[in-house]
């Protein structure tokens, strides 16, 4: 049996970074906390915790210490309350998060209805919406697009983990809602490569198997990607292999999302090797 990885899986630079930022922020002279999981793996989360990194889910809960600003990004009012009740500040929003940010704000500022393609329910979504302000709309589906009334102006951003095939589709859908349309594409280059990789390397293969937190919302694209081209199991960690699944097969691929550690995708790689 033959074991593949994807040419491009785990840790993106944003996650990276921001694991980085977190680690450094350690002190003996003050406590840090991040706001909320600072990225989607309970077992990275984990291990930051067992280094001293606790975590908050309202900044009502400390009233000391350093708040570190995870990679999903957090609205306005979030630092406007972390400077009034005078707590450190370690900002680890992804760079292409802030970007996204930073274009709905333009947007809105220049007197476009914004609408955000993605999950409104998503951490990160949700900081996109508050930079741009009330009325600010977020769509996920084509239905939902079509659902959207005619604006006068229309700006359109995208979630950075979005499909970038399922923008264009939603997209296109609100082509005939404004007759002034400004669109940002900001799906982050880490998420088309790490989507293509996987869905190639599916195309080889006769299972896949995809690693990472099942409340991380890329690694889910990926695993529903790669269920398309063949059987794909979503797992965390390399306990959850089964023996039973490589039965029938020669051809394994493996793929992870953009916040799965290294060492996991290693532990499953090793264990797969095994079989």
């Amino acid at each position: 049996m033959e074991v593949y990885l994807a040419e491009n899986l785990g840790f993106c630079y944003g996650v990276k970074r921001a694991i980085q930022l977190a680690e450094d922020s350690v002190s003996p002279d003050t406590c840090s906390y991040t706001l909320g999981s600072i990225i989607h793996n309970p077992q990275m989360v984990a291990r930051l915790a067992e280094e001293g990194i606790g975590k908050i889910e309202s900044l009502d809960e400390i009233q000391s210490g350093t708040v570190i600003v995870r990679s999903h990004g957090v609205g306005p009012h979030v630092y406007a309350k972390i400077e009034e009740k005078g707590l450190g500040l370690v900002d680890a929003t992804c760079p292409h998060v802030r970007k996204a940010q930073n274009a709905a704000k333009q947007l809105a500022d220049d007197g476009y209805q914004v609408v955000i393609v993605g999950d409104k329910n998503h951490p990160e979504v949700r900081s996109i919406l508050e930079w741009a302000g009330e009325g600010a709309v977020a769509v996920n589906t084509e239905e939902e697009a079509d659902a959207l009334p005619r604006y006068g102006r229309l700006g359109i951003v995208s979630q950075t983990t979005f499909s970038g095939a399922k923008f264009k589709k939603i997209v296109s859908k609100m082509l005939e809602r404004s007759s002034d349309i400004r669109i940002l594409r900001t799906i982050c280059t880490a998420t088309d490569q790490r989507q293509a990789a996987a869905v190639k390397l599916a195309g080889q293969v006769d299972m896949m198997i995809v690693v990472g937190g099942r409340n991380s919302a890329n690694t889910t694209k990926l695993a529903q990607l790669c269920q398309e081209k063949c059987k794909t199991y979503h797992i965390e960690t390399a306990d959850e292999v089964c023996d039973e699944w490589f039965a029938t097969i020669k051809k394994i691929g493996i793929t992870a999302g953009a916040s799965t550690p290294d060492w996991i995708i290693k532990e499953v790689y090793e264990k797969c090797q095994k079989k």
